[in-house]
């Protein structure tokens, strides 16, 4: 029986492409200073399309913290500071404009009104998922959160969910693991959880099928999912 419930941030509480496809374009622009060649270079690094704003399952902005960003494009800047460009990329990040999946406080109230423990697991920081969480008017709900610079490593490692069951006392087995990306699935398969894939970030069903034990179009399937379990 599911008692508990992880959400991924990017991509699962969030419209990928509209909240991160325009500003992505942007940073490839910003860092290529207008060099056509090399904002193709960062854009493949990216694996980012800046026409479809669409993203390959692996991109780092996908999967990986802010620090995955960088490591990916600092090989097409070395006139730049790795440290410089982390700050460059998460000055982008802090003034992007959040675009919620669907309509989030009366999805949290509803699941928190029938009993479920709700947190979060990002690759993003904890002090950025935190923000979101207030901008969206949800932070009340959520009992646990956790970012790749929170101490309980990152996804696809399963140390920050089996954290949530520590922290909150509700079995590896009891809960599941939401998210957009194969990252936040095989987390979850690792940490013993239940998984469910949502199609609101880049991942295709295809790519998430083998590792969910559904695919939903948006979270705000997820009560009926867990009401037929």
């Amino acid at each position: 029986m599911i008692r508990g419930i992880i959400f991924d941030k990017d991509g699962t509480l969030t419209d990928f492409r509209k909240t991160w496809g325009g500003a992505t374009r942007t940073l490839v622009a910003d860092l290529s200073a207008g060099e056509v060649a090399l904002a193709a270079r960062l854009a493949e690094a990216l694996g980012f399309d800046p026409a479809t704003h669409d993203y390959a399952p692996a991109s780092p902005a996908l999967v990986g913290p802010t620090s995955a960003m960088a490591d990916a494009l600092a090989a097409h800047l070395p006139h730049l500071d790795r440290g410089h460009l982390v700050m460059r990329i998460m000055a982008a990040e802090a003034e992007v404009d959040q675009v919620p999946a669907v309509d989030l406080p009366p999805l949290f109230d509803a699941l928190a009104g029938d009993g479920y423990v709700l947190g979060i697991v990002t690759n993003d920081s904890e002090g950025a998922a935190r923000r979101h969480l207030d901008f969206f008017g949800v932070a009340e709900r959520v009992a646990f959160v956790a970012g790749a610079d929170s101490g309980h490593g990152a996804k696809p490692a399963p140390g920050p969910l089996l954290a949530f069951a520590d922290a909150t006392g509700v079995a590896p087995e009891a809960v599941v693991m939401v998210g957009d990306t194969g990252h936040d699935l095989e987390a979850g398969r690792a940490a013993g959880m239940a998984t469910v894939g949502v199609l609101t970030g880049a991942a295709t069903a295809a790519h998430l099928t083998p590792l969910a034990d559904a695919v939903l179009p948006d979270i705000g399937h997820l009560p009926g999912w867990l009401a037929a379990l």
